[in-house]
């Protein structure tokens, strides 16, 4: 298997946070700001008591590789909470399912101005196998800031192809767990979903790449959750792509 992938497989796509760069933990630390705030301010109006975003099960359950605003539904309906939707435009500091997201947005802005972005080396070195190879290679996120992360983290010339939060909006995409963004990834590096693999980190982003039909479905485990990766619908879990450099030096 070259690159550790099946023999018909010519195009990857990969996503961003988590499995190429290690945003996943600024996105994780922007949530849970951004969820504590709302319910801290929320325990203190109505009297309930106040319950932390948990960065570990609520994160992973709920947020990770949604769309912002599939996110923010998400964890507040299994609290209980029902918001106003209100509209993309909203301000950050509005008590509405987009006004969250946009503080959130706000939030993580600010944590990768500060911080920068960090990629895996494991990650890198895959990605430019990949390339060396001739298989087709797209970024497919959830992120509407993808473009400027892929930039800041210097992997414009290794992808191909683009589908983020901006091309999802709009184009009418669903987000992950359904496949949408994955299939139009697939579509516009000129394959069908059998010929490509899909390479996620998040189980909502596993479950995109199954439901789609992918030829390979591939689990990258930064969480400790190598069970519940399999269990959505992950052909293989590594904790690294260089694992499958590795695979392949040794095979």
């Amino acid at each position: 298997m070259l690159l550790g992938l099946p023999d018909h497989v010519t195009a990857c796509l990969f996503d961003l946070d988590g499995v190429l760069t290690q945003t996943a933990r600024v996105h994780n630390a922007a949530w849970t700001e951004t969820f504590d705030a709302f319910l801290r301010a929320r325990a203190t109006a109505t009297g309930e008591p106040y319950r932390p975003f948990d960065p570990g099960d609520d994160y992973n359950r709920y947020v990770d590789g949604r769309p912002r605003a599939d996110g923010v539904r998400t964890f507040l309906a299994s609290r209980g909470i029902v918001l106003p939707e209100g509209t993309p435009d909203d301000p950050p500091g509005a008590e509405t399912v987009y006004g969250i997201g946009n503080r959130k947005n706000v939030v993580l802005l600010e944590r990768l101005r500060t911080n920068g972005v960090d990629v895996y080396p494991g990650s890198v070195a895959y990605l430019e196998a990949v390339a060396a190879a001739g298989l087709r290679r797209a970024v497919v996120s959830a992120s509407a800031n993808c473009r400027e992360v892929v930039a800041a983290a210097g992997l414009e010339h290794l992808l191909e192809v683009r589908v983020d939060g901006l091309v999802a909006r709009a184009e009418g995409l669903r987000g992950k767990p359904h496949p949408d963004t994955f299939l139009a990834g697939a579509r516009q590096l000129g394959v069908v979903p059998a010929q490509a693999v899909v390479f996620e980190d998040a189980l909502a982003g596993v479950a995109a790449g199954r439901a789609g039909g992918f030829g390979y479905v591939i689990g990258v485990d930064r969480a400790g959750q190598a069970d519940e990766l399999r269990a959505q619908g992950a052909d293989v879990v590594v904790r690294d792509l260089g694992e499958l450099l590795d695979e392949e030096a040794g095979g």
